[in-house]
């Protein structure tokens, strides 16, 4: 009995050597082998491939101190959200905002008969705590508008397909590349940028947009086809701008209806956010834009807005962002209540 003890304690403190091992090789700084390694995989897992050995190099480093910075982020002080790399991870911050934003900053916002009307929810008092536009049918799935400055075409496309289902109850995918291609004499120039309200100018004049599926999304400039433009399977009456730095306005909106929305969203942090209630540090120089698609809060008490983007499903929780509600400023964070809009149908 007294060697089986004996042998009982010599394993549990072989165990326990080796359990201290691992954990201190799991909690040391990446090596340089691991990270290639990692680069590797990554590379594999995204279908990326450089076109010379010089190219590969420069975008390990990237990739390197991209890495570096998200697991110092993690392995901080937690905030109530986490960062992580996704098909971004080889950019720099500055190449991410180039190719992967597309919201075209003006001095004022697009001036229409429209916005002379009284904000239509201004009055709107049956206000549920909690609202997610999925749960109710009006929200399609998460689209990815590539290296392609789109955002503010697929933002107007998701407010208007929830207003569509709302006024039809159909839930119908619609044409993105419509809008690229073919909303190009003003101010939207299809991935060179573009504005959501001009946006909406444009699909009241033209009488509607036709479906995803007979115009399917390209993620690239092309020419307007005219005969697909023809069958137009939904429309719109016009657009109406929610109050400007007013987040109890933009609750109004979205009680009522998936809103579009601009928002600082180049940031480092917004660029590899993963999970959780974003409660980042950013400002109020717009370039990105996403669709408001409800609103809620965290057990432990933190209010969001929910965010549908257009980077795909591979990024934030399954392609949508959960970011803090109610902050002091009055533009929201991240801007976010500063030129929101929505169609009327």
């Amino acid at each position: 009995m007294a060697k089986q003890n004996q042998l009982s304690v010599l394993i549990s403190a072989i165990l326990l050597v080796i359990i201290v091992s691992v954990s201190e090789t799991l909690c040391r700084p990446l090596g340089e082998e691991h990270l290639l390694k990692q680069h590797e995989e990554w590379m594999a897992i995204h279908g990326r491939v450089y076109k010379d050995a010089a190219e590969k190099a420069k975008r390990y480093e990237i990739f390197k101190e991209n890495v570096k910075r998200i697991n110092a982020f993690n392995d901080g002080k937690d905030v109530g959200y986490k960062l992580a790399a996704n098909k971004f991870t080889d950019l720099t911050n500055e190449e991410f905002r180039a190719s992967y934003t597309g919201y075209k900053r003006t001095p004022n916002r697009v001036v229409s008969s429209m916005d002379a009307k009284p904000f239509k929810y201004a009055n709107f008092t049956a206000i549920p705590p909690a609202l997610d536009w999925r749960t109710k049918k009006a929200v399609t799935s998460v689209k990815d508008q590539g290296g392609c400055g789109s955002c503010w075409a697929f933002s107007a496309v998701g407010a208007m397909e929830g207003i569509t289902m709302l006024k039809k109850g159909k839930l119908v995918s619609l044409s993105v590349q419509e809008l690229v291609d073919c909303d190009v004499n003003g101010i939207d120039q299809g991935c060179g940028g573009g504005l959501m309200d001009s946006a909406f100018e444009f699909i009241k004049s033209n009488g509607g947009l036709t479906t995803e599926a007979n115009y399917p999304y390209r993620g690239n400039d092309g020419t307007c086809n005219s005969a697909k433009t023809a069958d137009h399977s939904a429309s719109i009456t016009g657009y109406q701008d929610v109050p400007v730095n007013s987040e109890k306005a933009l609750l109004q909106a979205v009680a009522n209806q998936p809103v579009s929305v601009a928002i600082e969203g180049g940031g480092f942090e917004f660029q590899f956010y993963s999970s959780g209630v974003f409660t980042g540090s950013c400002g109020t120089n717009i370039d990105h834009a996403v669709t408001a698609v409800g609103y809620g809060k965290t057990s432990g008490g933190t209010k969001y807005w929910l965010l549908k983007n257009s980077w795909g499903t591979g990024w934030g929780e399954n392609g949508y962002m959960r970011i803090q509600k109610d902050v002091s400023s009055k533009a929201g964070l991240c801007g976010l209540a500063t030129k929101a809009s929505y169609p009327t149908a």
